[in-house]
């Protein structure tokens, strides 16, 4: 387990709804998949270490869930804007999917 965190500290979290708009590996690298998300007030470039687990197909048109508010990250020559999040499944990580279609941008709470 991780360290307990306040309410507090969870607010501080900012996650949204996004809709993938465009996906492709992201050349000369072996896993990373840039991700283009709409979240309705803006685009941003999130990356995803999935590949091969998951082919850049299987992203387009999701709606998935993502931390809107991490610091930007560089990756290889591009910054990543954001976290996609997934559960650990038993052989791969699973992308959240909302259970049914949302505004982008909608926040978790």
């Amino acid at each position: 387990m991780k360290e307990e965190i306040s309410i507090d500290d969870f607010a501080k979290l900012d996650i949204r709804i996004g809709t993938v708009i465009e996906s492709i590996r992201k050349e000369n690298s072996e896993k990373l998949i840039r991700l283009t998300v709409d979240f309705g007030i803006e685009k941003r470039t999130i990356f995803t270490a999935l590949y091969p687990l998951y082919e850049p197909s299987f992203f387009l048109h999701k709606q998935l869930v993502f931390l809107f508010n991490l610091k930007t990250r560089k990756m290889m020559d591009e910054e990543s804007q954001g976290m996609m999040l997934a559960v650990d499944g038993e052989s791969l990580p699973i992308p959240l999917i909302p259970a049914s279609s949302v505004p982008n941008g909608s926040s978790i709470r």
